[in-house]
């Protein structure tokens, strides 16, 4: 039963042995780590932190280990409950906390859980941060609140409300052109709060029919909660039996978004942020950022609109440092997540299906005509396990220097640029594994570029023993 740890949060599956685990002893240890942190952090005595979570089984004896462990460490809590990831980070400044955790191990299955950590602005903590909080949990000597001083806890249910009016209010959304489309729209919620957000959302944009399918919140996910093509088989056929213009399918706590065009088939993921940006870069030019190993059908969209693209390192935090650095005008990664800092500095499935309905009915075409209007490109995603006497850096190194008359980036393990297409090698930071990821023109293109490296590799390594 793993235990993973990691500067943004701590995940793991519910229950077995301490350590091993996502434990009550495990909660209590991080989520007391985290509120020494935010002590230090703020400067109160009392800071206030508010807590969400998604629909997980296990979400409800979670809350209440969070919740009453930042109590008795003197922190005052506003439990917003069911809600979704970008939710909780529009509700730190909606309430002007001092932090806030979303208990969701997002994409992972329902067996996990995990505190996703948030630091006064609403976005998740930097690579520092989640270093001091980790050094922090690793002592022994936490110290807890007399019982005059322990915390308050509160609930708020207005904060989903919130988040969609504040889409509402964005100029590219496009509420009127929306309802005069007339849309038909099937979505898939996993059966967590997608199921609660989403239909709200649509209701508010005007959507003329809402097609459900897993929509209730009991946290027993139907299928693999990842929206990936080979786990949305049930809303394709959905889209095409209800006659829907278009499907959206979110991930259980709704960061990340993926699409189905009006014939039942994958829009794909990798281009839920390319359709949007593009949207987006047509009435608001600028620059973009996606992570290394995002598409790169959004740098062509980017530059056909006189903007720069730039790659950050992977991961949504790194994102977002990018993207600020650069004033991107939008940005995120490419398993479909939209971050539009014109609402929030956070991956939100919310506003991009808000975005997207709106291109759709500014420009009268449907899913497939958009998607249509992109270059396409293939992903092909591999990995290699590795043992601890195993020197990756070394063979990263051994690699950019094989590589060298091409553009290579090492900005995150190192990426190689060849003519029209890439390939992206980096070491996992949660798992002993090295990721492989290639883009080409073609799946089978891509595919061999990822077993040429996986040669590589193994050819370093045997001259190495």
């Amino acid at each position: 039963m793993p235990l993973i740890t990691s500067i943004s949060g701590i995940r793991g599956t519910i229950g077995g042995k301490e350590g091993q685990g996502l434990t009550p002893a495990d909660i209590l240890k991080f989520t007391s780590a985290y509120a020494q942190w935010v002590k230090d952090d703020s400067g109160k005595e009392t800071p206030l932190i508010i807590l969400g979570r998604d629909a997980r089984i296990s979400g409800d004896m979670v809350n209440h280990l969070v919740c009453g462990t930042l109590q008795s460490c003197g922190l005052d809590v506003i439990d917003i409950g069911l809600t979704t990831t970008p939710t909780a980070e529009l509700a730190v400044g909606f309430h002007n906390a001092d932090g806030g955790i979303i208990l969701t191990a997002s994409h992972n299955p329902k067996h996990w859980n995990a505190l996703k950590l948030l630091n006064s602005k609403g976005e998740f903590l930097s690579a520092a941060d989640g270093e001091k909080i980790l050094g922090l949990a690793a002592r022994k000597d936490r110290k807890y609140a007399e019982v005059q001083d322990l915390g308050i806890s509160t609930t708020d249910d207005s904060c989903l409300g919130k988040h969609i009016d504040k889409i509402l209010q964005l100029p590219l959304v496009d509420v009127e052109a929306i309802k005069k489309a007339g849309f038909t729209v099937a979505i898939d919620a996993v059966n967590s709060t997608g199921g609660i957000a989403v239909p709200m959302l649509l209701e508010a944009l005007g959507v003329n029919k809402v097609v459900c399918l897993y929509c209730e919140p009991t946290g027993d996910f139907p299928h693999n909660p990842e929206p990936l093509p080979e786990n949305i088989s049930d809303i394709c056929e959905a889209v095409v039996k209800s006659k829907a213009d278009v499907g959206f399918v979110v991930d259980p706590d709704v960061d990340r978004l993926a699409i189905v065009n009006q014939l039942g088939e994958p829009f794909g993921e990798e281009y839920t942020l390319v359709a949007v940006a593009d949207y987006v870069l047509q009435h608001k030019p600028g620059n973009t950022v996606s992570n290394l190993s995002s598409t790169q059908a959004l740098k062509v969209i980017t530059e056909k609109h006189q903007g720069k693209y730039f790659a950050s390192a992977v991961g949504e935090v790194n994102v977002v440092e990018c993207m600020k650095e650069h004033n991107a005008v939008i940005g995120g990664e490419g398993n479909g997540g939209v971050i539009y800092p014109e609402l929030h500095y956070g991956r939100d499935a919310l506003v991009g299906i808000a975005l997207f309905l709106s291109y759709m009915a500014r420009t009268g075409k449907n899913c497939s005509q958009l998607r249509d209007e992109y270059p396409n490109y293939f992903i092909s995603k591999n990995k290699m396990r590795f043992t601890p006497e195993m020197n990756i850096d070394d063979i990263l190194k051994k690699l950019e220097t094989q590589y060298k008359k091409h553009p290579v980036s090492t900005i995150d393990g190192i990426k190689i640029q060849f003519e029209g297409e890439w390939v992206h090698i980096r070491k996992s930071n949660t798992e002993p594994i090295v990721r492989i990821y290639a883009e080409s023109d073609m799946q089978e293109k891509a595919y061999h570029l990822t077993m040429k490296i996986l040669h590589d590799v193994d050819e370093i390594i045997r001259g190495d023993e």
